[in-house]
């Protein structure tokens, strides 16, 4: 097929032309190669395609016929290699990116404002979800960078964005002595407020406790970070939440931390690419902008 392709874009040529010399400057062959390659195409496509006339050539009815499909042909391929073009210059093109909205509003609000006021012919689609999902969908190819939570796989590249740290809050009214330094079972005997079962942050936060001797039973569970807040900013009991996203609340007072006698150790959230795969100019350079800004 590429050979054919040569071939019909010398006939555009020499079409274009209306003489087999011209061509052969604009083309940069020779005469002799040029009259070879249309004789060729002739006997492949077992039509004439040219007569001869006193100022060159001229397209036959069946060269004329033919003539438009190739130049239609060649204006879509000389448009697909524009459009390719641009998006290496980021001048368009999509970008996909997994992420949480905690993770989503917490962190990447900012890089997310200066890509798209650098590239605003990139088109961002962001697919919620826990890292768990957000790592399921870069695997499968569905999105171009995923952010999760210290994930161990060795097909994916991480990088650390930022750590994010459990603690216990409850609302400052609430009927505990803040003054207190709690234990791992006096902490799991109050009435609790956690997320549900398959979020990353409640699986590492059980898998704690058990090392620990202690059980989790918690008396509320939620789908929503931000239900999980409420609750305990309204007296429902003491929640587990991380604390890098509740700043804005602690410092308003809205909930008050629970001291306690153990540090849960940190987790990381890492952004995520396949490993050996390659990137879209849009994907490479929103990576570099995070990177940057980790550093």
């Amino acid at each position: 097929m590429s050979v054919k392709l040569e071939l019909y874009k010398v006939f555009k040529e020499v079409a274009d032309a209306g003489n087999i010399t011209a061509a052969a400057q604009a083309l940069y062959i020779s005469q002799s190669a040029v009259s070879q390659s249309i004789k060729q195409l002739e006997t492949e496509l077992q039509a004439r395609l040219f007569s001869r006339n006193s100022r060159g050539v001229v397209l036959t009815a069946e060269g004329k016929m033919l003539y438009e499909y190739v130049r239609s042909a060649m204006g879509l391929l000389e448009t697909g290699e524009a459009k390719l073009s641009q998006t290496h210059e980021l001048q368009l093109g999509q970008l996909t990116i997994g992420a949480s909205d905690t993770v989503t509003s917490q962190f990447l609000l900012p890089y997310l404002d200066s890509f798209h006021r650098r590239y605003p012919n990139i088109h961002i689609q962001i697919i919620s979800g826990r890292s768990g999902k957000v790592l399921a969908l870069l695997q499968s190819g569905k999105v171009d960078i995923a952010f999760a939570s210290t994930p161990n796989d060795e097909a994916l590249e991480a990088t650390p964005c930022f750590a994010t740290h459990s603690i216990f809050v409850a609302a400052a009214d609430y009927p505990c002595d803040f003054d207190h330094v709690y234990s791992l079972a006096e902490i799991a005997d109050f009435p609790l407020i956690l997320l549900e079962r398959k979020a990353s942050s409640r699986v590492y936060l059980e898998k704690y406790f058990l090392q620990n001797g202690c059980h989790l039973r918690p008396e509320i569970e939620l789908g929503a970070r931000s239900l999980l807040v409420d609750l305990a900013a309204i007296g429902f009991g003491v929640a587990g939440v991380t604390e890098e996203f509740v700043g804005r609340e602690l410092a308003e007072g809205k909930l008050r931390r629970l001291k306690t006698d153990f540090v849960i150790p940190a987790r990381s959230v890492d952004m995520c690419v396949l490993k050996g795969v390659p990137q879209t100019a849009a994907a490479r350079k929103f990576a570099d902008f995070v990177r940057h800004g980790a550093e």
